[in-house]
């Protein structure tokens, strides 16, 4: 059996230009240490490979501290390391992957031809490929599956999107991952975790990104540890405890805005960053200056929406000639009727869930 480490897509040195130039310079730094963290799963789990498939930088204007970083910590893990530039850090004359001074434990995927490494110490063989440009056509396409050898795992690292056979970028589909003949295919460019998943007798997946950088990139990231051998793999998400981005939206319908944050937040969030989406009926509007300062502390970054509206009356329109008109007069006919307030309470959810589901809106909160 052989462990890996598969990691991809941590796109360094991004801008992170929505921050700020201090909050962004603090973020380029923690992503460079997401490298560290990783060796140091590496070392904690007893990986035996680390695999990274693509866009570990974010361009080809990589800081000296990142590329510094690189040589250090692939040193360290001190176990083999393969690299597959994907279609932000493809490979060229002038990409980072081509000044990098790597160990002699690093291989870095050059050509989009599909390359095959022996490693005799593990009884392995790992295939890669890179991207040689912005875009690349399907690696797989004309790729010849290998002989099979007893006892012999084979691992493919590629960089490229599965599923779209009209991507520019690597497309790759199952049926090729099927005949592939691996038993294990590493990818990345996908930024959400897959899970395992599973194309013949080929096991392949991808981590995702290791930490969010925006609100399209939200939960829990991390790598994968894989367990792999001939006929057999068995993977797992490890996530890296990084900053995490996250979408809240908070109905504030008769309701402190405040109260309703607060009761909406169930984990610590100060390392977080949040938008938080104010929606429901209010009147007057949420001051979101005071909600911001109120919030001060407890998140990295914070941006508050109102996507409030004023109240209205719910029984507006019972008179009218129409299907809403004709909903609410046998409501109303019901709540004038009702002799507890509480079944009147229970008639006018009712009427406000009814009146929501016929203009298509969004559902008021159960009392």
């Amino acid at each position: 059996m052989i462990r890996i480490l598969h990691a991809a897509d941590l796109h360094l040195d991004s801008p992170f230009q929505a921050l700020g130039r201090d909050r962004s310079a603090q973020r380029r730094a923690e992503q460079r240490s997401l490298l560290e963290r990783m060796a140091a799963i590496a070392r904690e789990e007893r990986a035996d490979i680390a695999l990274f498939a693509g866009d570990l930088f974010d361009s080809d204007n990589a800081f000296a501290e990142t590329a510094r970083l690189i040589e250090a910590v692939t040193a360290d893990m001190a176990i083999p390391g393969f690299i597959a530039p994907g279609n932000h850090d493809w490979y060229g004359p002038r990409s980072p992957w081509a000044r990098l001074k790597l160990g002699d434990n690093v291989h870095v995927f050059t050509e989009e031809a599909i390359e095959c490494i022996p490693l005799s110490a593990l009884n392995a063989r790992i295939f890669g490929a890179a991207f040689a440009g912005h875009r690349r056509s399907p690696p797989l396409a004309n790729f010849a599956p290998p002989e099979k050898i007893p006892g012999v795992t084979d691992i493919l690292l590629l960089h490229g999107e599965v599923g779209n056979p009209d991507s520019p970028y690597g497309a790759i589909t199952e049926s090729e991952l099927a005949a592939s003949g691996m038993d294990y295919v590493a990818l990345g460019h996908t930024h959400s975790y897959s899970g395992p998943r599973q194309a013949g007798n080929t096991t392949y997946a991808w981590p995702g990104c290791p930490e969010g950088r925006g609100f399209d990139e939200t939960g829990q990231k991390g790598v994968i540890l894989a367990d792999v051998e001939p006929g057999s793999c068995r993977i797992e998400q490890l996530p890296l405890d990084g900053r995490r981005y996250e979408v809240l939206t908070v109905n504030v319908t008769d309701t402190d805005p405040l109260t309703a944050i607060e009761a909406a937040l169930d984990r610590d969030t100060a390392r977080d960053i949040y938008r938080i989406r104010l929606t429901g009926q209010a009147e007057p509007a949420p001051d979101r200056a005071a909600l911001t300062r109120a919030l001060e502390g407890r998140f990295f970054a914070l941006e508050l929406r109102d996507e409030t509206r004023p109240p209205q009356d719910i029984w507006e329109g019972r008179e009218q000639d129409s299907l809403r008109g004709l909903f609410l007069a046998r409501l109303w006919k019901q709540y004038q009727a009702a002799q507890e307030e509480s079944e009147r309470a229970r008639i006018s959810l009712a009427a406000r869930f009814g009146l929501q589901a016929l203009e298509n809106g969004e559902e008021p909160p159960l009392p």
